[in-house]
């Protein structure tokens, strides 16, 4: 297991209960995976640096968390499909 830090940008449209239940079901598809020391850190609403798909703010979260490569593979795939998502990226970082 690694530590990786995953940082992604919601929608801004996207309704405070749905946004809930999208930050919970990614959480979920890490600790089906076995992941450990979860921590999703909700940044909030925040000004993009350039327009992504005509939206001027992102709801920023970033997660750190300790798991496998697959189960980010998994994440990564499941973010590239879901449309509320406008972008996202998976840091690995080593223990020293």
């Amino acid at each position: 297991m690694r530590k990786y830090e995953i940082m992604y940008i919601i929608r801004p449209t996207l309704e405070a209960e749905a946004r809930k239940g999208l930050i919970l079901e990614l959480s979920q598809i890490l600790l089906d995976r076995g992941a450990e020391d979860l921590q999703v850190n909700e940044w909030g609403m925040r000004e993009l640096a350039y327009e992504i798909a005509d939206f001027k703010k992102g709801y920023y979260v970033v997660v750190q968390v300790k798991t496998t490569a697959e189960a980010t593979t998994e994440l990564d795939r499941v973010m590239r499909i879901k449309e509320d998502i406008l972008r996202h990226i998976v840091i690995s970082r080593e223990e020293k």
